[in-house]
């Protein structure tokens, strides 16, 4: 399977999930689309950013559909390193805490977007993997200005014809 629709990778107890999405957008253009709760709040969720390092991020994603004081996701800023590298810490009550990293490469006249969540349960990594492919085509669709799918319609979709079926 390709890191475009992600890879689940184990590393002790403890899975890794990893994505490679190129995107048509200069690096600048996307650091702001993951890092500027404005843009971050139409694909991914209602989103307060502390930007720096030692700075905190607290996140309400829009999906799944379940309480948000379980899906809210909290952490300290780990890496800031502007308009490169920026990882948190993810802590949320649904799953085992974990760390999420965005790096971004310039690839000619677009964006290399290398994505990771390391530190889920290998269960819960099972069902974040079609979950974290459906937001990447969320963001994806919002930086092009097109119709940004919705979550649930396209986890549904991912999980049966990428993943054989495994919903959460």
């Amino acid at each position: 399977m390709t890191t475009r629709e992600g890879r689940l990778s184990i590393e002790n107890d403890r899975a890794v999930l990893t994505f490679e999405r190129r995107l048509p957008h200069p690096v600048e253009r996307v650091w702001d689309a993951i890092t500027n709760p404005e843009e971050r709040s139409k694909w991914m969720g209602d989103t307060t950013i502390d930007a720096r390092e030692g700075g905190t991020i607290d996140m309400i994603p829009a999906a799944p559909p379940i309480p948000a004081d379980q899906k809210r996701m909290a952490g300290r800023i780990l890496v800031w390193d502007p308009p490169h590298v920026f990882e948190h810490e993810w802590n949320q009550r649904i799953v085992e805490p974990g760390v999420v990293r965005y790096e971004l490469v310039p690839d000619g006249d677009g964006t290399l977007l290398r994505f990771s969540h390391r530190g889920l349960g290998v269960r819960n990594a099972n069902g974040f993997r079609p979950g974290t492919h459906a937001y990447l085509d969320r963001l994806e669709a919002y930086m092009s200005g097109g119709e940004i799918p919705d979550w649930q319609e396209r986890y549904r979709e991912v999980a049966e014809s990428a993943y054989g079926g495994q919903a959460w």
